[in-house]
């Protein structure tokens, strides 16, 4: 493990904690495949169109990160080892993650699967200091699942955030109080939440580098060249000021399912097959969750990476393969693409909890919500693909 770097001799002023689990997707698969550690491994997809979803840091030191090409990785790395992504046995390990968050501390907000603020305050008069419940963490983590993580103690979420950072790979570090203006003033303005290309050039033009740069810099000056709202955050950023508080179990606000296809889709009967797999990939994301939604978005990419949506909303919140496969082919209408298409997304806004209820739609009947049920349980049970769609029995495009 890495040094853990600080000053520990603190009062309970730093209780937020960021935790990063490092290289989920490829620790994960490292679990089952111990001949993965130590080498360059990636998840992704390894199609001519395959993304890298996640990669070890002995893969990012030869230049692959997420996001990138597969074929691109490859050409930096040779020695690439690239795992197809299996996301329910993510998704399973990620429940386990935050089983062990939750048993800590109540107060936790989930930000993907494999990160997470937790806010220890309430643990002062079980724990000496915040740093003891982040190390407490990690070796539960680790003696737990076999996973390292990477945890950033501060006094907000912007500065455990940016400790997290820091401490990877597999490390813990501290900012105290005390010392967050010498903390954050060497780090690049980049780093700050919201600073995106076109601000970053602004500021360049103001000469600032750092975030030191832009806490030295007077309100007005930053106001006057970026405007009201953006100039007064950074300047509060810059200067360590985040209220933002940790939000408990936070809602899911979308669940969606996409998919980059090897060749092209062409052809109405071709894209059809295609959405009512993704419909119901869709439904057991969410059937995991015990959610439901009235919104259903379709997404559309072609191959020139134009990309284009199209929504409706419901009367009320489904989450049944049927209503959402429909709903996708209407907006398929209404788009109606002339070419080939890269993408298909299907995704669901408007999130409510179905807790063992569902409102029957004037079109739908109880023997349908039985199947769609068993279905979903045997799905649940023995996997994605135990009971297929007699149109998909060949397989999805």
């Amino acid at each position: 493990m890495s040094p853990i770097p600080g000053n520990f001799d603190v009062v309970w002023t730093e209780t937020i904690l960021h935790v990063d689990m490092d290289s989920f997707f490829v620790e994960v698969e490292r679990l089952e495949a111990p001949a993965l550690r130590g080498v360059a491994v990636a998840v992704g997809g390894t199609g001519p169109r395959g993304v890298i979803a996640s990669a070890s840091y002995e893969a990012r030191r030869h230049g692959v990160r997420s996001a990138q090409p597969t074929a691109t990785a490859l050409k930096m790395c040779p020695s690439l080892i690239v795992v197809p992504p299996s996301h329910r046995k993510y998704a399973d390990v990620s429940t386990q993650v935050f089983a062990i968050f939750r048993s800590i501390t109540p107060v936790v907000e989930g930000l993907s699967l494999d990160e997470a603020f937790l806010d220890v305050g309430g643990l002062r008069h079980h724990h000496e200091t915040p740093v003891g419940v982040a190390v407490m963490v990690r070796e539960r983590l680790r003696t737990e699942l076999g996973l390292p993580a990477s945890v950033g103690v501060a006094s907000n979420k912007l500065l455990a955030k940016l400790a997290s950072e820091m401490a990877k790979p597999d490390g813990l570090r501290h900012v105290p109080h005390s010392t967050q203006d010498e903390f954050l003033g060497p780090l690049p303005a980049t780093a700050l939440p919201g600073v995106g290309p076109a601000t970053i050039a602004a500021l360049q033009r103001l000469g600032v580098v750092t975030i030191g740069d832009i806490a030295e810099l007077p309100e007005e000056v930053l106001i006057g060249n970026l405007g009201g709202v953006v100039g007064r955050t950074l300047r509060s950023l810059a200067a360590g000021v985040d209220e933002r508080g940790v939000e408990p179990d936070a809602e899911a606000k979308s669940i969606s399912a996409e998919e980059t296809y090897p060749t092209d889709l062409q052809g109405r009967d071709v894209m059809e097959a295609a959405l009512l797999a993704l419909a119901h990939r869709l439904v057991g994301r969410l059937r995991r969750a015990g959610l439901a939604g009235r919104t259903v978005t379709l997404k559309v990419r072609y191959p020139d990476f134009e990309t284009v949506t199209r929504s409706r909303t419901g009367v009320t919140s489904t989450d049944s393969w049927r209503e959402l496969y429909h709903t996708a082919v209407e907006l398929l209408d209404e788009l109606r693409p002339t070419r080939g298409v890269r993408l298909l997304g299907l995704g669901v806004t408007g999130m409510e909890p179905t807790e063992g209820h569902r409102q029957l739609r004037i079109d739908t009947s109880p023997e349908w919500e039985r199947v769609e049920d068993t279905v979903a349980r045997v799905r649940s049970r023995f996997g994605e693909d135990a009971v297929t769609p007699a149109r998909l029995i060949d397989g999805p495009p």
